[in-house]
């Protein structure tokens, strides 16, 4: 039995579509896909995104460091998420997205060594959480066999367009909740599936870390669409989060030339290491803290080149800022 999802189409989701259609076309041919160093760089930003929205501490250069098969100091559990990320993204183009016994493999992957039941839909209660609250409440356990058999159906059958059917899934997804844990990390997975399986290039577009920058609003969105019953504002947050990523310098590699000359000093001001703001300022002759973050800080964070030592703690005043692996690719 197939059930459509509520959702509504609205203009400014046409819109969006349309803008994304010209932005993967300049990004195809632009070679993405063909450049190794660059789909390495954007794997490791959607690896590093997507568990960093579920608390992982890991840094770019830390999971690029595993990706090698080399020993990192920090946290077993974030280390073995990593791994785990790792594979399922090797993987993952191998899946068929409306196939329910090729999403139970992705999550035994995903949650190897994590779960006492990886691969194996929920049994007792779960509620989402996100900035420190219950955003929602997932359906009982029951009714999580049936709702998903449902909704790979309908994925496996509606003739919607992949850029909208992948956000509602995505959404739908995280509304089921059908496992005990790993749920944000698979179904950010299974849309970059649905959207690779449209458009092979979405295997090497960091979307994740896109939406890892806008976490915030990632979850009020979900709340959102569970206050209203239907997945719009979702999925008009994920085509912006999708345009956003397509329009980035990580996906165009255009940074040599899209970077200010602001941001290239402060990329020179990093190669020697982490430092805090103060320090940076100082070493640049800087006295004006906004102009600083504004012209400086804000826009090297964006472009993916620069990073916060303590990304969950954005005011510490511990704070020190360092090169991304992207940054130190562009400072050689």
């Amino acid at each position: 039995m197939t059930t459509r999802p509520p959702y509504t189409i609205t203009p400014e989701m046409l819109s969006r579509v349309e803008q994304i259609g010209e932005a993967l076309g300049r990004a195809e041919a632009a070679g993405v896909a063909q450049d190794l160093r660059l789909r390495r760089i954007n794997r490791i930003r959607t690896i590093q995104g997507s568990l960093a929205i579920e608390g992982n501490v890991l840094t770019e250069d830390q999971i690029s460091t595993i990706l090698d098969g080399k020993p990192v100091i920090a946290p077993l559990r974030d280390v073995q998420e990593a791994r785990n990320a790792i594979e399922a993204y090797e993987q993952f183009e191998q899946w068929d997205p409306a196939s329910e016994a090729d999403l139970l493999r992705a999550h035994a992957v995903l949650t190897a060594a994590l779960l006492d039941a990886p691969g194996r839909y929920r049994r007792g209660g779960v509620a989402v959480m996100g900035q420190g609250r219950v955003h929602h409440v997932g359906p009982p356990a029951e009714r999580v066999p049936q709702l998903m058999t449902r909704l790979l159906a309908w994925l496996g059958s509606t003739d919607e367009h992949p850029l909208v059917a992948s956000s509602v899934f995505h959404y739908e997804f995280e509304f089921i909740h059908p496992f005990d844990d790993g749920n944000g990390r698979l179904g950010r997975l299974w849309q970059t599936l649905i959207l690779t399986r449209w458009k092979p290039l979405f295997a090497h577009i960091p979307v994740e870390s896109l939406v890892r920058a806008r976490q915030r609003e990632y979850y009020e969105d979900i709340r959102q669409s569970s206050a209203d019953g239907e997945s719009t504002p979702f999925v008009a947050f994920m085509l912006h989060a999708i345009l956003a990523a397509l329009r980035s310098p990580a996906v165009t590699d255009q940074v040599t030339d899209q970077v200010t000359d602001q941001v290239a000093r402060l990329l020179a001001a990093l190669q020697d290491g982490p430092k805090s703001a103060a320090e940076l300022m100082a070493q640049l002759g800087l006295s004006h803290r906004p102009t600083f973050r504004n012209n400086y800080i804000r826009p090297a964070i964006s472009a993916g080149l620069v990073e916060m030592t303590r990304p969950e703690s954005p005011s510490a005043r511990s704070q020190k800022y360092r090169l991304t692996v992207r940054g130190q690719e562009i400072r050689r």
